[in-house]
């Protein structure tokens, strides 16, 4: 006998990036920076008392709140701090939208929205990206005929890292009826040329929720601190009335206040990756594996039919590397690279020479 209800008992679950069982795995499956945290993020850390974990933390983690919102621009009441990006899109999800509406994603993207909404029994509206891994062109005709409550795209994409310009975002969200969810969890590695900033838009659209992490460009993924910015009539039901208690820890306030402060630390790192991105992206072509441009901190590369993906992926993964295999349409023929430490991007090339001329 099960006890748990029915939508429940269909779901199968998210399945994280695999983890190492021992040591010496060069890990590029999971996105993680390759850098370590700012030193005043250390700082911070070295600072901590068992003594200030004896009472409950800010509860709307009020100091972190007025750092986000000076780094951006905007009121903090402009701000909803959450356990991780996830919560957030949890948070959205509870909130806005009824059992008996739709939520559209694009597919594929970020396995865990359709998750979320079979969690919540809702609706799950799929667009198809063409083969190249592009909005369909009429895309925006789409979205704006569906009955949908809200629309959630990953931008940069996840699993291309393609990115998609503010002044898209701005027509969406100006003719879309639902809620418009932009995660940019991978936002700051997008290249500065492309002057990507969705962050005013927040001012001008209402229907507008921008997600933001500190797990990849800050380096901070083991402390699962993430946030929203958005209007503060869609930031005020979640913050006061969905939203988990203490939803973020004392020790985490701090550490990613920290980070925030320390933000030209984070920038240098940030574009580490961007110059380590194009050279993995020009060896990984060398090697006969297209790879398609990215700005993100991981590549999507194509393996040739008589090698195949998974058997990449397995090769690899004998050698201590691990890289990330999606069984499924699309991605079936593709493995997803997040960008090492120069020494690590080395190991993998390396390896897949050894692989692919054997």
């Amino acid at each position: 006998m099960s006890f748990e209800r029915k939508n429940i008992a269909k779901i199968q679950g998210y399945v994280p990036g695999e983890q190492p069982k021992s040591e010496g795995f060069v890990k590029l499956n999971t996105n993680e920076n390759p850098y370590p945290a700012s030193p005043l993020v250390a700082e911070y850390l070295a600072k901590i008392q068992a003594e200030d974990l004896r009472r409950y933390p800010t509860p709307m983690a009020d100091e972190f709140r007025k750092i986000a919102s000076q780094v951006h621009g905007v009121d903090p009441l402009n701000i909803i701090p959450t356990n991780g990006g996830d919560e957030l899109l949890r948070l959205a999800i509870t909130t806005f939208v009824d059992e008996n509406e739709a939520v559209v994603i694009t597919k594929p993207s970020y396995s865990l929205y359709p998750i979320l909404t079979q969690i919540h029994n809702c609706s799950l509206e799929e667009i198809n990206l063409s083969d190249n891994f592009t909005l369909p062109e009429d895309f925006k005709n789409l979205l704006k005929n569906v009955t949908a409550k809200m629309c959630i795209l990953v931008n940069p994409h996840a699993p291309t890292g393609s990115l998609l310009k503010t002044s898209f975002i701005d027509e969406l969200a100006s003719n879309f009826s639902g809620i418009l969810v932009v995660d940019e969890a991978y936002v700051d590695f997008v290249d500065s040329a492309e002057s990507y900033n969705c962050i005013p838009l927040v001012k001008k659209h209402k229907n507008l929720l921008l997600l933001r992490t500190l797990s990849k460009g800050y380096s901070l993924a083991g402390l699962r601190f993430g946030y929203g910015i958005a209007d503060p009539e869609l930031i005020a039901p979640m913050m006061h009335k969905t939203r988990d208690s203490y939803n973020t820890d004392y020790v985490s306030q701090k550490l990613a206040t920290a980070a925030l402060l320390s933000r030209e630390y984070a920038k240098e790192n940030w574009e580490r990756v961007r110059i380590s991105r194009q050279g993995l992206i020009r060896n990984l072509c060398d090697l006969g594996l297209k790879t398609l441009p990215s700005h993100s901190n991981f590549v999507l590369s194509q393996v040739p039919l008589e090698l195949g993906a998974e058997v990449l992926y397995q090769k690899l993964k004998q050698k201590n590397i691990l890289v990330r295999y999606f069984d499924e349409g699309l991605l079936r023929d593709k493995i997803r690279i997040s960008v090492g430490s120069e020494r690590e991007n080395k190991l993998l090339i390396a390896s897949l020479k050894e692989i692919l001329n054997a």
